[in-house]
């Protein structure tokens, strides 16, 4: 009877082992969240678009750690940037039997095919980060993308109210850096208007890119005999590319650089004033939000939502959007290392110590 109970228990061990997910096994006792209301384990798929930058490897390891707190079955998948890759993503998801689809989308209209087969098979979508071209989502959850527009020619503006200004905005695939383009040109029309500023250049950068980044900038650079006062740059991985840029020409601190993302490297150059600010988005609030939506999607429970334009297709779609904060070289102590977001000593990691603020 003892070699059966081993014998038992060895099998039982071997088959928990092969059980695929962010909980890495089976629900945890006295955690009925991540179950449907049939007892069964919620499964969730997560087709990614990239994790290259650290912004969206944030992203990958908030939302697993979540799956794995709620005892949630998630499989995460990543494109690579690649929009066929995705789709083919989104397809396999699809036949390992999800419950609910989670998107961060490669192509905003490409994404809209992923979430017609999703919904024909019963499957509900949320849109994560980036708005999907498509009125059939069931949540499009992000930060306040617009006010992240406005938010960053604000800042621009108030710091730089005259000059040659260059826009560098992200992928025109993505519906995210057309809504930041339009919030970003609607605050600057007064001073464009009224010759304060003038946008030399502007141009959308694939896949948000930071090597394309810094090409364009060079040559915007070089067509402008280097007088420019401002970029108004969407994120923070193109913006290390415009520094780089401005830094072969002695520019850098020089010339206002914007961002987005809160990334470390961003913070870096923020503390050694290469770069003016960034947007800090509490990412474990947005993939924690995430998960949490697609539970209750999956047991059929309403969201607490608020409707959202998508201008791309004219219509409305139900939303979850958080706040977001801006982040300079004065309130770095206040914000991001104060949450625990980044660390001091990795923040000033390049500022002398006789210069770095006082911790508290």
């Amino acid at each position: 009877m003892g070699e059966f109970m081993i014998f038992r228990s060895a099998l039982i061990t071997l088959f928990a082992a092969f059980i695929i997910g962010c909980g890495g096994g089976t629900q945890p006792s006295g955690s009925p969240n991540g179950t449907s209301d049939a007892g069964k384990q919620v499964r969730i798929g997560f087709a990614m678009d990239t994790v290259k930058e650290e912004r969206w490897q944030r992203d990958h390891d908030a939302f697993q750690a979540r799956c794995k707190e709620l005892g949630v079955i998630c499989e995460i998948t990543v494109a690579d940037n690649k929009a066929d890759k995705q789709a083919n993503d989104v397809d396999n998801l699809l036949t390992k039997g999800i419950d609910v689809l989670v998107i961060a989308p490669s192509n905003a209209k490409q994404a809209a095919s992923m979430v017609e087969k999703a919904k024909a098979q019963g499957v509900p979508v949320i849109s994560y980060d980036r708005l999907i071209d498509s009125d059939k989502i069931d949540l499009y959850i992000s930060h306040q993308v617009p006010v992240i527009g406005r938010r960053i020619a604000e800042y621009a503006l108030e710091k730089v109210p005259e000059g040659n200004y260059v826009m560098v905005y992200g992928a025109s695939t993505d519906n995210n850096a057309h809504i930041m383009k339009k919030e970003q040109l609607a605050v600057l029309k007064p001073a464009i208007d009224s010759g304060k500023i003038k946008i030399v250049a502007e141009e959308f950068i694939d896949g948000w890119d930071s090597s394309q980044a810094l090409n364009f900038v060079e040559n915007t650079l070089t067509r402008n005999n280097d007088n420019i006062q401002a970029i108004v740059v969407s994120n923070d991985g193109m913006a290390g590319g415009v520094v780089s840029a401005l830094s072969k020409r002695g520019l850098d601190g020089k010339v206002l650089v914007t961002g987005q993302d809160a990334q470390l490297d961003a913070l870096q150059r923020i503390a050694s004033g290469k770069q003016a600010m960034t947007v800090y988005k509490p990412i474990v609030e947005l993939a924690n939000g995430a998960v949490d939506a697609a539970i209750k999607l999956a047991k059929g429970e309403k969201l607490d939502t608020k409707p959202f334009m998508n201008d791309a297709i004219g219509k409305e779609v139900q939303a979850i959007l958080l706040e977001v904060i801006s982040v300079d070289k004065s309130n770095l102590m206040d914000t991001v290392i104060k949450d625990g977001y980044a660390k001091y000593d990795d923040v000033f990691r390049n500022v002398p110590e006789n210069e770095r603020p006082k911790q508290q």
